[in-house]
């Protein structure tokens, strides 16, 4: 019986496949010819017979780190999680490590990983940027490392060979005023953090809430959090716009407003209804549970990651930018 350390030909004979197939699949560089049957396959024996490449070596021979980075504006928002989740499942199956970075949504923080990533750190990129536009990636793309961008609003792809992954957020914050309206609300407000999705969704209540004959009436605050969303409705209370409904461009600022109006003894949705976006667990869990916009960012991870890896194994070659919309349901809960 064999003893001692693993070997690429053992895995290869319990997987019944070539020796070729599992330096390909051990070393991150993949072929369109290895299927991701064959790829799963090859993983599993290496990890049943305890095989573990030296990650060292191989950075040097094949110039891959075999890791990825998941950039996201706040690692603490509940809206993430799933997200970086569904990434780790496709990137782990392929043998690749997952690590995060926070931007805080600021310019020179984004700029900051993009730099970092083109020093050769990671062989990929996936992420949700606030602040930068296509042309800013062209030197990370350029210098062989692709790029997924998760997006808030409609893409067509490009002349970078940058993957755009996006919900309708337009769409989405229409369908949420839409559905307020329909439960007879016309003075509906609207409250959001500065940046990042914060415009799209915007557009989307104003233009409902006019198309119905409504006056929009918004605040902005500067963050996307509970905190953000208790101060803005203070201030909607204090406008005379008098609301019977408040819609929130994210959960956790929809918090901080239901926070604010029972601290104020206003009972939801009873005096003022209340509507959110991102459909985060915590949106489940407060008194009343909260109607909201699910993205299903776990599939938006899975996504990313799936479009990532075919890049890295050369089976989506450069050229053009490609776009891939993905689905979003308004979740009616108590809230409203």
């Amino acid at each position: 019986m064999k003893t001692g350390r693993a070997t690429q030909k053992d895995v290869a004979r319990l997987a019944g496949v070539s020796q070729a197939s599992v330096s390909m699949v051990m070393s991150g560089g993949g072929s369109p010819a290895i299927s991701s049957e064959t790829w799963e396959r090859i993983t599993n024996a290496a990890a049943q017979l305890g095989y573990m490449p030296n990650r060292f070596a191989q950075a040097l021979k094949t110039n891959r780190t075999m890791t990825i980075a998941c950039v996201v504006p706040d690692i603490t928002n509940p809206f993430y999680p799933a997200l970086m989740r569904g990434i780790q499942s496709v990137a782990e199956k392929l043998g690749y490590d997952v690590i995060a970075v926070s931007t805080d949504g600021s310019a020179e923080r984004e700029q900051h990983f993009l730099d970092w990533s083109r020093q050769g750190r990671v062989d990929g990129v996936i992420g949700v940027f606030f602040t930068l536009r296509a042309a800013d990636f062209k030197p990370l793309v350029d210098a062989g490392v692709p790029v997924v961008r998760i997006e808030s609003s409609k893409k067509r792809g490009g002349d970078i060979a940058i993957d755009d992954i996006f919900i309708d957020s337009y769409a989405a914050a229409l369908a949420v005023t839409q559905f307020l309206i329909g439960r007879g609300h016309r003075r509906i407000a609207m409250v959001a953090g500065r940046g990042g999705p914060q415009g799209v969704r915007v557009e989307g209540y104003r233009t409902a809430l006019t198309q119905a004959g409504g006056t929009p009436y918004l605040v902005i605050d500067e963050e996307f959090s509970e905190t953000g969303g208790a101060r803005a409705t203070e201030t909607v209370l204090a406008s005379g716009y008098a609301p019977t409904a408040i819609f929130a461009a994210n959960d956790l600022m929809a918090i901080g407003v239901m926070q604010a109006l029972r601290d104020r003894g206003i009972a939801i949705p009873g005096e003022i209804a209340v509507a959110g976006f991102d459909d985060i667990s915590a949106a489940r869990l407060v008194t009343p549970s909260l109607t909201t916009v699910s993205q299903f960012q776990g599939d938006i991870g899975v996504k990313a990651a799936q479009i990532l890896m075919e890049r890295l194994r050369g089976s989506k070659p450069g050229g053009a930018g490609t776009a891939l919309e993905m689905p979003f349901s308004l979740i009616e809960r108590g809230s409203t």
